[in-house]
């Protein structure tokens, strides 16, 4: 599986980071691992995982963060996480 994470502030990609996982977890773990890899490769905390994003998610297999989604005020518009192969 690889997914693709990316920062957007003022529709401009501003970071972006593909994380591979390979191993025989579940879909929802390897999801899991790799946003925890990805906030830690940003430097962000991790976000929460709302009912729109988790129906936007099973709806596109993408989803954005916002602010809402942080805990912490965060400096750009939202995270984007996309399901590039599975």
């Amino acid at each position: 599986m690889r997914i693709w994470f990316k920062i957007w502030k003022n529709n401009h990609l501003q970071k972006d980071t593909v994380i591979t996982n390979d191993s025989e977890d579940t879909r929802t773990h390897k999801i899991f691992d790799a946003l925890e890899q990805a906030c830690y490769a940003f430097d962000l905390s991790k976000p929460i995982w709302l009912d729109a994003t988790i129906a936007e998610f099973k709806r596109h297999g993408k989803a954005r963060f916002y602010q809402d989604n942080f805990v912490e005020t965060i400096d750009f518009d939202f995270l984007e996480i996309h399901i590039i192969e599975e």
